[in-house]
């Protein structure tokens, strides 16, 4: 192989995609846009949820039991009602998600020292939402009552005993942001889709126009237009990574704790896998349509669902289990949330870098020896 020859190649790569707009779009603009678009749109953080109140007591502890609601940014009281039927008609049109009924003794109970009964009706449709409702109204609520029983102790000269002091600490997302949970997810998922996509195309359209077989029949060794073509698209994919990056830092706060340099190289691994993917994709495609498709599905499909993108993996049946191992992006996703989250080393994900190494070796090897038998 003669490296001179290989830098002919990657400059009529480069010429070619500054020529092709759509081919430049998909390769720096459109990973940045998504990540813009699917970092702000796709959010698991449940908050101002619309709240209705069925006050049947209207004292003073009623009311200051709705103010230990409204004093959080999970709930907005919208309604106050005075009837069932109400309650009925805002939760069959999906105005509100959650209905407190207080009772007429409620504050009578709290007084006398005895249970005061609560309930909380709740929309179902959305069961996640709803589970999360669910969960930050028993928060609120044990504060409450937990107010009124050191309040009442205190006054009879008691303290609270509480046997287990419980004191969470949560680390690498202290404040349980889910946009630094997905945006390094976004970057393993976007890049894939990218560089797949990109690579596939360009050497189908070669086929199509006939500049492949030139190639094929000139000096140049079919290693060589392989590692060029490779290198150009390699080089405008860490581009986009950086630019999606910094869009991660800028507009979601999500600072690199790592080694930046062992998240290119991850980064670096990755994206010769993808490469070798689209390679592929390409040696066995003979229209750039089929190659858009195939790319698609054997990316955006495994890169969303079996990587752990979203979905943890060891809930999956073992059968999808085994299945997600041929998927680079969940090896890459383990790497890049390592890095930019927990701020670890080599020693917590070689063993990703050497699979992922491992695929991108056996990919390019593929499709170099199927665009050499079609030479030949």
């Amino acid at each position: 192989m003669n490296i001179k020859r290989v830098k002919p190649i990657i400059i009529k790569e480069f010429r070619q995609i500054r020529r092709d707009k759509r081919s430049l779009g998909v390769l720096l603009v459109f990973p940045a846009f998504l990540v813009l678009l699917i970092g702000y749109a796709l959010n698991f953080d449940v908050k101002h949820i619309s709240v209705a109140v069925f006050d049947q007591d209207k004292t003073q502890s009623s009311r200051e039991f709705v103010r230990s609601f409204s004093n959080s940014e999970y709930f907005d009281f919208n309604y106050s009602v005075q009837s069932y039927e109400e309650i009925d008609k805002l939760l069959d049109e999906g105005k509100v998600l959650v209905v407190f009924v207080i009772p007429t003794n409620f504050s009578k109970e709290l007084l006398a020292g005895r249970d005061a009964k609560l309930q909380i009706l709740v929309d179902g449709s959305n069961s996640n939402t709803a589970t999360t409702a669910i969960g930050y109204s028993n928060a609120i609520v044990q504060a409450y009552s937990m107010r009124i029983a050191l309040e009442t102790l205190a006054r009879s000269g008691k303290e609270l005993y509480v046997p287990i002091d419980l004191h969470p600490k949560v680390w690498y997302n202290p404040e349980l942001i889910s946009a630094k949970f997905l945006v390094p997810g976004l970057i393993g998922f976007i890049l894939m889709l990218s560089a797949v996509v990109s690579t596939s195309l360009s050497v189908v359209r070669e086929k199509e126009r006939g500049t492949m077989d030139q190639m094929m029949v000139s000096p140049l060794k079919t290693g060589e237009i392989i590692l060029g073509k490779t290198i150009s698209y390699l080089i405008i994919a860490l581009v986009a990574s950086v630019l999606v990056l910094l869009i991660g830092y800028f507009f979601f706060d999500i600072s690199i704790r790592g080694s930046i340099i062992w998240l290119y190289v991850g980064i670096f691994i990755f994206l010769l896998a993808a490469l070798g993917q689209g390679l592929l994709i390409s040696a066995i495609s003979h229209t750039q349509q089929v190659a858009f498709i195939i790319s698609v599905f054997s990316t955006l499909l495994p890169a969303l669902i079996l990587s752990g993108f979203v979905f943890p993996i060891r809930s999956m049946p073992i059968a999808l289990q085994v299945i997600s191992n041929v998927t680079p992006p969940k090896f890459f996703l383990i790497v890049i949330r390592d890095v930019i989250l927990k701020g670890v080393g080599p020693a917590a994900f070689w063993e990703q870098l050497v699979y992922m190494g491992i695929f991108a070796a056996v990919t390019l090897g593929l499709s170099t020896r199927l665009l050499l038998k079609r030479a030949n």
